[in-house]
């Protein structure tokens, strides 16, 4: 059971950017996935969720009106749309799966991280 971040690189600020997580097993389908991101030298932060059963959607402000979360329940995969990017958004990118949230989880999940560099 893992999760599988990609869609990272290099981007010019004000471009735009689309970040997936694959789940590998269905069990994805009904819980909730959330992107983190960690800026070197920063703590990791929360930047997005999506819930499970009925797709509710959360944002940082930061990234409010700029980034969006979707899923794709047929491919198990969530999106992270990252548009109007600038240098504070460089950092890696995680996808998760977490125990708090979604009890039947029998621990957290965490996808390998993406590298997002967005040049000025």
């Amino acid at each position: 059971v893992q999760l599988q971040a990609s869609g990272g690189g290099l981007v010019q600020a004000g471009g735009s950017l689309r970040l997936s997580c694959a789940a590998s097993e269905r069990t994805f389908r009904n819980v909730a996935i959330h992107w983190f991101r960690q800026a070197p030298g920063k703590e990791r932060e929360f930047v997005a969720r999506i819930g499970g059963y009925f797709g509710s959607t959360r944002y940082t402000d930061s990234v409010k009106g700029r980034f969006t979360i979707s899923r794709d329940s047929a491919k198990n995969t969530v999106y992270l749309q990252l548009n109007s990017v600038t240098p504070e958004d460089t950092a890696v990118y995680y996808c998760a799966a977490l125990r708090q949230v979604d009890p039947i989880l029998p621990r957290d999940y965490w996808g390998q991280g993406t590298q997002v560099t967005v040049s000025s």
